[in-house]
């Protein structure tokens, strides 16, 4: 079955959070091909990755936002009911050449015990990255993961606030602090001020 998955061609994309670069790389995956879904999970905050998809003119309407996620773990318990729901048999990862080893074992370990396929794109990072990588927290994080992939096949965590890139309300966001990497070159909105301060 999994073999299978992995001639298939690529369903949906997973954007896993962590540097504005990958939402700017997955803006460019959208314009190429709208009609593919792109999940993007625990990314920049939700106006930044707007502004970015306004800028670069790409269709925001099959991109969807999962602001559960805040470890790389989470990122596979919050999207696998999702691909699964969506039916997605081969997903494109979207990541980062420091962050590949963690997310691409965990990811294979996770997805591939629910007959879905991953294969990685990778994405240049400019400067340093903020999260690095060591043996035992990839080791640590897959010990988890191989648990999880146990759990996983009796419970799947839902995620409420799961909702189209096309949805961000950017009045309400500009009422509370937000802020974008520098590197992801957005013009921010004048921010509104509360109105009950």
């Amino acid at each position: 079955m999994l073999g299978q998955a992995a001639r298939q061609p690529v369903d949906a994309i997973l954007v896993l959070g962590g540097s504005i670069r990958r939402e700017i790389y997955a803006a460019q995956l959208a314009r190429a091909d709208p009609t593919v879904p792109i999940l993007i999970s625990g990314g920049s905050d939700e106006p930044c990755i707007w502004l970015i998809f306004q800028r670069d003119t790409a269709p925001m309407e099959n991109v969807w936002i999962d602001p559960c996620a805040r470890s790389t773990l989470d990122n596979y318990r919050f999207s696998t009911p999702i691909l699964k729901k969506w039916n997605i048999h081969h997903v494109k990862l979207i990541t980062s050449g420091n962050h590949r080893t963690r997310a691409l074992a965990l990811g294979r370990t996770i997805l591939s015990g629910h007959g879905i396929w991953l294969s990685l794109e990778l994405v240049p990072e400019a400067g340093r990255p903020g999260n690095q990588e060591s043996k035992l927290k990839t080791t640590l994080e897959l010990v988890r993961g191989l648990g999880w992939m146990v759990v996983s096949q009796m419970y799947q965590p839902h995620c409420q606030g799961l909702h189209r890139l096309s949805e961000i309300d950017l009045a309400a966001w500009n009422t509370q602090p937000y802020a974008c990497e520098a590197q992801g070159r957005v013009s921010m909105p004048r921010r509104l001020k509360p109105l009950n301060p």
